[in-house]
């Protein structure tokens, strides 16, 4: 359209401008959020049973956030930490604030926790075999497990669904 006839019809170059301006920057942060749907509900959901996990006895009489705070072996305190970390606070971040790249974030963190998981709960089997104090693994660690597989699956559904 050229100035000429832009002046004629009574639309200001500088108004199109920003208008156009408004568009790209709408286009732009359209490109860095991510809808979830009902699949929020599902994460949060996966979320608060990781809650519960956490605050359920997962070794040794221990809860989670016991094992992560003075935790004495290392794969069960690893996995506390990336629960905690990616599963809820992850989670919760990407939630709120819906951003491509969180989706990203949670979902490998999701899985390193989730293979963690798997580790820490095989760790504690394998501890009964050689010592007869040890107990397993409680009911804690392994709701806190199942819902970081969840969360990790969910996240990286969520993750792959742009085109």
């Amino acid at each position: 359209m050229s100035e000429e006839s832009a002046n004629r019809s009574g639309v200001d170059l500088a108004e199109m401008d920003e208008l156009r301006e408004e568009v790209d920057s709408a286009e732009r942060r359209a490109v860095r959020t991510v809808e979830f749907g009902n699949r929020a509900m599902v994460i949060a959901g996966a979320v608060f049973v990781l809650l519960i996990g956490i605050v359920l006895p997962w070794m040794d009489g221990q809860t989670g956030w016991q094992v992560l705070l003075n935790g004495e072996e290392a794969i069960p305190r690893l996995f506390a930490g990336t629960a905690i970390g990616i599963g809820v606070l992850g989670s919760i971040a990407t939630l709120i604030t819906r951003r491509w790249a969180l989706c990203w974030v949670c979902a490998i963190g999701g899985w390193f926790a989730s293979v963690d998981g798997l580790l820490a709960i095989w760790s504690q089997q394998s501890m009964v075999g050689r010592d007869v104090a040890a107990t397993g693994p409680e009911f804690g660690m392994i709701i806190s497990a199942v819902a970081m597989v969840v969360l990790a699956v969910q996240w990286f559904r969520m993750a792959w669904s742009r085109p």
